[in-house]
């Protein structure tokens, strides 16, 4: 049975950094991409980040680049999210994500199909 269990999630100011986790099971972790999406009250769930785990390619939507840094740790099967520079439009549900096959981790694809595994999230709030 799949499984995608996220943690980390909680109150920050802005300016803060949280680090979030994605630990899988019932997959091959190196066969797929892990990637984070996250939806804002009212708004669409939007792309993060995604990671190849095999291959340690990643890909950063331009809103976080350069702020988030997402990493693998295959002796694990687990996915972080580390959040630097958080702002207050950060604040959102993020969602661990799975599927196949990895070459969809790049910036024309990922997001861009159905995705199979899903986690059932954990709430960033970035307020003063």
């Amino acid at each position: 049975q799949v499984q995608l269990v996220e943690s980390g999630g909680g109150l920050v100011q802005p300016g803060g950094s949280l680090r979030l986790s994605c630990a899988a099971s019932g997959f091959t972790f190196d066969d797929h991409y892990i990637g984070w999406f996250r939806q804002a009250p009212g708004k669409e769930r939007e792309r993060v980040s995604c990671i190849t785990p095999f291959h340690d390619s990643t890909f950063y939507e331009d809103s976080v680049k350069g702020r988030f840094t997402i990493s693998s740790d295959s002796s694990k099967n687990t996915v972080y999210l580390l959040m630097n520079h958080l702002r207050p439009e950060d604040t959102a549900v993020y969602y661990c994500s799975a599927d196949v096959p990895p070459g969809v981790c790049v910036g024309t694809m990922f997001g861009a199909y159905v995705v199979n595994y899903w986690g059932k999230g954990t709430l960033v709030t970035v307020s003063s």
